[in-house]
């Protein structure tokens, strides 16, 4: 009987056939390392120094004599001279239902101490197509999040991608935490990328839990974590969550931060010698952006719901990651310092937050209901200043008397502990209570 094997088994078998190589370190600047005697191609991985404390390095260009490859670790001990071994294959990332409960570094590999992943998983190139825009499935099925003011006024659907945008310390990954811990998505992916280290354990025990964490996968790139790790961890998760969707999942995946995950491409794209631009910011970041943002969303098969944050720069939130995020995302979510001082938590400000896809996923009555609240609140901004100065007449405006009449309910609706999972029925049903209030 003669056996078919399968197109990754001899592409394993061929590589393993190939003759062995060995080139040398010729160069170490910065970020880079230049490699001659051997041929590879642009993402392809060489293995420095391999026998003793092997490196991977990433080749990002190539010269007619000589590579130029980034390192995936630390270069200490690493002198002209040292051997290059070619992989001839591109970093591959586990894929599995045995992720699940998983805490992964920023290449794949498990970071929690756990068991081996061995044949537990399987492999697939990081690389991935993203699904053509005609063969998405509309966003039409909202996703829970447990948060009252996101679930009614910044509605999310299955395959929405949506920002939060604040400045430093405002709760962004404090939100995200309790989106965690109420959402209904079959899978949660959480990409925590150039995040302090103290955090990241905090994360883990206390906002996920034993129970979150079983139905979830993390993974892990500290802030000083070489740039290419930060960077290859987005993709990484994003690519674990692609997986997870092709089975027909609806997915959610959690990004913390895409501002970091820019900042680290800004690092390999000036190391590699391109010139800066917006700010510091050379064009590969801007053509990485979109690559990274557009793999989620449906598919035939699944959904990813991708919720990423935005660290604005000095809170000015037309700055140059902020602007280009804002326009490929569908929707954005804006927390603000002034609200988070005044311990209003979560710290959304609703009229400035939009979700793109709200009419496709919202009923009609609901979403009746919800531009009532705006519209009151923005009645409410108007004059806020008249107000405080005692300027206002009582009977001036009747939508004014009416939302000073209901703020106090408003504030209640708007407000809630991180504690706190609302499920998305009774968060609808409050709302309706409010504006239907005498």
């Amino acid at each position: 009987m003669t056996r078919v094997l399968s197109p990754a088994v001899l592409d394993r078998a061929r590589i393993a056939a190939r003759p062995q190589l060995t080139g040398i370190v010729t160069g170490a600047m910065g970020l880079t390392l230049s490699v001659e005697g051997i041929t590879a191609a642009v993402g392809d991985l060489v293995e420095v120094s391999p026998g003793q404390r092997p490196l991977l390095a990433e080749v990002v260009a190539v010269h007619r004599d000589r590579l130029t490859c980034m390192p995936l670790g630390d270069l200490s001990g690493i002198r002209s001279g040292t051997p290059v071994r070619p992989t001839g294959r591109p970093l591959q990332v586990p894929v599995g239902e045995a992720l699940l409960g998983r805490v992964l570094d920023g290449l794949g590999r498990p970071l929690d101490g756990g068991p081996p992943l061995g044949s537990l998983v399987s492999y697939v190139d990081l690389t991935s197509e993203t699904p053509n825009a005609l063969t998405r499935a509309r966003v039409s099925r909202p996703l829970a999040t447990g948060v009252r003011a996101l679930d009614t006024l910044v509605p999310v659907g299955r395959g929405q991608r949506l920002g939060i945008f604040a400045g430093s310390g405002v709760g962004k990954s404090t939100l995200l935490s309790q989106i965690t811990r109420g959402t209904d998505a079959d899978i949660r992916v959480i990409g925590l990328i150039g995040e302090r280290g103290r955090e990241v354990r905090e994360f883990i025990e206390e906002d996920l839990g034993p129970e979150g964490l079983a139905q979830s996968v993390v993974v892990v790139a500290t802030s000083d974590e070489p740039p290419l790790v930060r960077l290859k961890a987005a993709f990484v998760a994003t690519r674990i969550a692609e997986a997870f969707r092709d089975q027909g999942r609806d997915v959610l995946l959690m990004m913390d931060s895409i501002t970091r995950t820019a900042m680290a491409q800004r690092e390999v794209g000036l190391s590699a010698g391109e010139p800066p631009a917006t700010r510091g910011y050379p064009p590969s970041v801007f053509a990485m952006l979109p690559k990274l943002l557009e793999k989620a969303g449906t598919s035939t098969a699944g959904s990813i719901t991708g919720l990423y944050t935005v660290l604005v720069d000095g809170d000015d939130h037309n700055e140059p990651i902020a602007d280009t995020a804002r326009s490929i995302l569908d929707g954005h979510v804006v927390l603000t310092r002034k609200l988070a001082t005044a311990g209003h938590f979560p710290a959304i400000d609703v009229l400035e937050s939009i979700s793109r896809v709200a009419t496709a996923v919202v009923p009609g009555a609901q979403m009746t209901d919800a531009r009532e609240l705006r519209r009151m609140l923005g009645a409410l901004r108007d004059v806020r200043e008249l107000i405080e100065i005692g300027a206002y007449q009582t009977g001036t405006d009747p939508l004014v008397d009416r939302a000073r009449r209901l703020v106090p309910d408003i504030d209640a609706f708007l407000r809630q502990s991180t504690a706190d999972s609302t499920p998305l029925p009774e968060a609808w049903a409050r709302l309706h209570a409010i504006i239907t209030a005498a």
